[in-house]
């Protein structure tokens, strides 16, 4: 059992994938579609597939139909087999010439009977058979048009995307986010008949969407597959409101129940909310060169943990913008190239300075491998320095192909170190540090009046002022770093002001980007109204308040600020720090905001009698494996932060980050204003 587990998890689901691809055409969602490209990558799928006449293609409505020499399909799905993926299928396959279909999903059959709304007690007398499977079996004959012809349904955990050894994310749950208090309001209004829930403490599995807990039952079916292919046991915890509900339903899953009885490890699982600490995910504090290449580089399409790295630099083509499509992009994710994913490890492990440091070496190394005329050269790393070795290799066909996944490394830290947004990210830094001291220092109403001048409207910005986006990061960070607010006079009439600032600028921007689209409700500022911006700056500010409320029904990690002194500045320590420190804390104490969630009558039991006798509690530190997921994303420096603190704190102990996606700063905003939290979109 190591941390390796994740990536053998990944390949192994995969591999029986793999061995039913054979001169298929494939089709992919894009949530396995990330999976397949951390874990595996594409070319192994094309090598598995081997046919030159067969092709890879998404699974959209959209998607080309098989030709008549095309009589075998695969689909690689993420979803539930159910209403529109469902209804897709149908009509992929009724417009091609199929006589072979295999569908794969990431769904676990006993998932599809709760999404079937199949009681608990008919599902376990089941168990073995796989109706559902067996039904959609049937149909994909009957539209293929031939009885006799052949399909097969099958189940494979394609849960997770493996970016290194100890994190892993999970691509179909991307837009999974923690509640605010702001949705206590509307799940009331959803239960007009039911009791009010008070806050979010009150929130259970009873009170939530059906939408919202069948997709908390997908991710828990996949977890509990990992914890099978890990051969633990699992102990489940959790920090946080929706965190307890996830926790509560992998240590009640039924189908786990037989697999725990044989388990030889143990583990234990600890689920954290995101919006327990917005200040590690929008904050610029953390030192790392691949968190500057995620927000300065555009995103992969169909991808939330990617990007396109512009590899135009390695051809003979003008570098002109309209030859950029030209070239398909290049990307971080690099299965198959051990060079290059040896480095990609590093940078996730290193400072900025180092790892830029790295990336020379590497280029110079590689360079020299291939007998390229190479100018040494010491000090700074610069940008021009690295593309100098990276166009030694162009327009040389073997040594591009030798070096493909490093070039593709070397080109996304040249591209970031030159982009406009790395030299912003100094600007975001000095900024918060100053805003810690202010909150220290003054009032709330304070901090946000230095905040007001920085508002301009896009004629009056220059590239060193801050857009409308990085405003909202700037406002995420005050409210998530402060306490709790209490209603003042003077902090009402800040707020209204910076509110009214805002309104104005979304008014007058030439274009509103798509996150202000989804703030505003409106496609154009052309025909977005002040009144309308006004209504959507003040929801906005409700939700600021819901973020700086967000940790008071903590007990114990009630504050992420550390106020200064004498001898210190005040600072920020991270929830997750916090929460990890606790775990290993020698004393062992019972944390009042680590809960513990049973798994059934023998652990009510223990904690009954614990309460006369001395039977301990289960901690969090006593297994050897130690699977921290948190709810809502998790940031490259978090993950580090988090590996090398167990390593320090308990040496020999495992620890294995899973969130659901990689967040950059732009990501918290896009998250806090989705529309669809409490109903996700489920494909059906």
């Amino acid at each position: 059992m190591s941390s390796s587990g994740v990536l053998s998890f990944t390949q192994q689901g995969w591999e029986q994938v793999l061995a039913k691809v054979k001169r298929a055409v494939v089709y992919l969602d894009a949530a396995c579609a990330e999976s397949l490209h951390w874990g595996c990558g594409s070319t192994r799928l094309m090598e598995a597939v081997g046919s030159p006449e067969c092709h890879l293609r998404e699974f959209e409505p959209n998607a080309v139909g098989g030709g008549a020499k095309q009589p075998k399909a695969v689909f690689v799905l993420s979803r539930l087999l159910k209403g529109r993926t469902v209804e897709i299928l149908r009509d992929i396959i009724c417009r091609s010439h199929f006589q072979y279909c295999v569908v794969v999903t990431a769904m676990s059959h006993a998932v599809h009977l709760t999404a079937n709304h199949v009681p608990a007690a008919a599902a376990a007398e089941m168990e073995g058979q796989q109706p559902v499977f067996e039904q959609l079996e049937e149909k994909l004959c009957e539209w293929m048009g031939n009885i006799n012809y052949t399909a097969e349904v099958f189940h494979v955990p394609l849960l997770l995307a493996p970016v290194a050894p100890h994190l892993a994310l999970t691509p179909a749950f991307a837009s999974l986010f923690p509640l605010l208090p702001q949705d206590v309001h509307l799940l009331n209004s959803a239960r007009p008949d039911k009791r009010k829930l008070g806050s979010l403490g009150d929130v259970d599995a009873t009170t939530l969407t059906p939408e919202l807990l069948l997709q908390i039952r997908c991710l828990v079916s996949g977890l509990s597959s990992l914890c099978e292919h890990l051969g633990v046991r699992e102990e489940c915890f959790a920090v946080g409101s929706l965190s307890r509900v996830i926790a509560a339903d992998l240590a009640n899953y039924a189908p786990a129940k037989n697999r725990r009885k044989t388990a030889t490890g143990r583990a234990s699982v600890i689920f954290v909310d995101r919006t327990l600490d917005l200040t590690g995910a929008v904050g610029h504090h953390g030192d790392n060169l691949v968190e500057k290449i995620l927000s300065a580089l555009p995103q992969l399409p169909g991808h939330t943990n990617d990007v396109m790295v512009n590899m135009i630099q390695l051809t003979s083509l003008q570098t002109e913008e309209e030859n950029y499509n030209v070239i398909a992009p290049g990307c971080l994710a690099q299965s198959n190239d051990t060079t290059a994913k040896a480095l990609w490890e590093a940078l996730l492990n290193t400072k900025h300075k180092e790892a830029v440091m790295e990336v020379r070496r590497h280029l110079v190394e590689a360079a020299s491998r291939e007998n390229l005329p190479i100018k040494m050269s010491m000090g700074r790393v610069t940008p021009g320095q690295l593309m100098s070795y990276i166009q030694l290799f162009k327009n040389n066909l073997k040594a591009v192909m030798n070096h493909c996944g490093l070039l593709q490394l070397g080109l996304a830290t040249a591209q970031t170190l030159k982009h406009p947004q790395t030299a912003k990210w100094d600007n975001f830094l000095a900024f918060e540090r100053l805003l810690l001291q202010s909150i220290g220092e003054s009032a709330m109403s304070v901090v946000l009046n230095q905040l007001l001048p920085m508002i301009k409207p896009v004629t009056q910005r220059t590239n060193e002022d801050y857009s409308p986006e990085e405003l909202l990061i700037l406002l995420v960070y005050i409210y998530s770093v402060t306490e709790e607010l209490t209603a003042a006079k003077d902090l009402g009439e800040a707020e209204e002001k910076v509110k009214k600032a805002l309104a104005q600028v979304f008014c007058e921007e030439s274009e509103l980007s798509p996150l202000l689209q989804k703030i505003t409700d409106c496609d154009s500022s052309i025909n977005l109204t002040f009144h309308q911006s006004k209504i959507a700056t003040d929801e906005l500010f409700t939700s600021l308040r819901d973020i700086a409320g967000a940790r008071s029904l903590m007990k114990q990690f009630k504050s992420v600020y550390v106020p200064g002194n004498h001898t210190h500045q005040a600072s920020y320590k991270p929830l997750l720090k916090q929460v990890v420190e606790e775990i290993f804390h020698p004393e062992r104490p019972d944390s009042a905001d680590i809960e513990h969630m049973s798994s059934g009558l023998t652990d009510l039991l223990k904690t009954g009698f614990s309460m006369f006798m001395k039977v301990s509690r289960p901690h969090p530190s006593d297994h050897p494996l130690l699977i921290l997921f948190v709810v809502g994303g998790v940031t490259v420096s978090e993950a580090k932060m988090v590996k090398d603190l167990v390593a320090s704190l308990k040496p020999g102990t495992q620890v294995i980050v899973l969130s659901t996606r990689l967040l950059k700063p732009l990501n918290i905003p896009e998250l806090l204003f989705a529309t669809d939290r409490l109903h996700p979109d489920l494909g059906f």
